[in-house]
């Protein structure tokens, strides 16, 4: 009796809701609990300097720490808004096993005009420094 081959199987990969919304390198999904502030700030200047613009994302109650993060890039002059976006996801609750909905906000920042003079090191510190230093020998 012949033996017939075995169809391939496709491969299924694994992905989260994250990889199948956005593929985009410079979304940063911010919580309230994982990471401190300024990790997400600097993150984002770092994503800023690369690609131009960031995307800030979060759920609940993390919104108001992304809110935070945006407004610190825009006073301190690294980044200018371009969109602020709300919505509403339905998530599975862990404990109760139930759908609820869960507030979304995503707020795009741009490279401001002065982003890439804030972010050259201040050389002129320490050169005052060792000039001061050399007027004293």
């Amino acid at each position: 009796m012949p033996t017939v081959a075995a169809p391939p199987v496709p491969q299924i990969q694994n992905t989260t809701d994250h990889e199948i919304e956005s593929p985009k390198k410079n979304r940063i999904q911010v919580s309230n609990t994982k990471k401190p502030l300024f990790f997400y700030v600097n993150l984002a200047k770092r994503y800023i300097q690369q690609r131009d613009e960031v995307v800030l994302s979060a759920l609940g109650m993390a919104i108001t720490t992304v809110v935070t993060i945006a407004e610190i890039l825009k006073n301190n002059g690294f980044a200018t808004e371009k969109k602020v976006s709300t919505s509403s996801v339905s998530m599975k609750d862990e404990n109760k096993g139930r759908l609820v909905q869960k507030a979304k906000i995503e707020i795009v920042l741009e490279k401001s005009e002065k982003f890439d003079n804030l972010m050259a090191p201040t050389n002129t510190e320490s050169k005052s420094a060792a000039n001061e230093k050399s007027k004293q020998k």
